[in-house]
């Protein structure tokens, strides 16, 4: 089980379109796997060594990742994600920029959800026992606002439950990718009172 790191907001709005950023994201996902260096990234991701070198020096900026002093040697650097529950802020707090920022970032969410998505759907075969392990629920509940804020923090307390870091994945584990979708319905209109005449 993963140290359940503080929530942080996020505000700032240079800091969203960091983790915006195609090549960026793709940057913090391979780093889940553990520390790497720019020339490994640029070997997995078919980017130069000069590009991801910059890509991470601007995630470290914000705090993203982080330099691994003792793996380092001459020039050659290493880097780490840090662990962080990064939220945003809610809607009703959220200037135009940081919707704007948002929305962007929601959207190259779903794509990258159905792009997985597409690869499971073309050949689950392929995955033997673990095709079994697609995971799919729908549901409809009826909650408050308070309620919907105490359901997020339940899923996020689940999440970490089952967080483990590289060395302490067991053999024979695989990495799946969860994803919550919640989306809140418009407020049925009130029934028209009756006229009299």
């Amino acid at each position: 089980m993963a140290d359940r790191p503080p929530a942080k907001e996020i505000t700032d709005v240079a800091a969203l379109r960091l983790l915006v950023h195609p090549l960026r994201r793709k940057i913090e996902e391979c780093l889940r796997d553990g520390p790497v260096n720019s020339a490994t990234l640029a070997r997995v991701l078919g980017e130069s060594t000069g590009s991801t070198s910059y890509h991470l020096r601007q995630l470290a900026k914000y705090g993203f990742v982080e330099e691994v002093p003792e793996l380092s040697k001459g020039r050659e650097r290493w880097w780490r994600a840090v662990p962080g529950d990064r939220r945003f802020p809610p809607y009703s707090r959220q200037t135009p920029e940081v919707r704007e920022a948002l929305s962007e970032m929601v959207q190259h969410n779903f794509a990258e959800l159905f792009e997985l998505f597409s690869r499971f759907a073309a050949s689950p075969e392929a995955l033997g026992e673990w095709a079994d392990a697609f995971l799919f629920s729908r549901a409809t509940l009826r909650l408050t606002l308070d309620e919907t804020k105490e359901f997020f923090e339940e899923y996020i307390a689940l999440i970490y439950r089952f967080s483990r870091s590289t060395e302490e994945t067991p053999p024979g584990a695989r990495r799946m990718h969860v994803r919550l979708l919640g989306i809140p319905e418009a407020a049925a209109s009130e029934p028209a009172a009756d006229s009299e005449e």
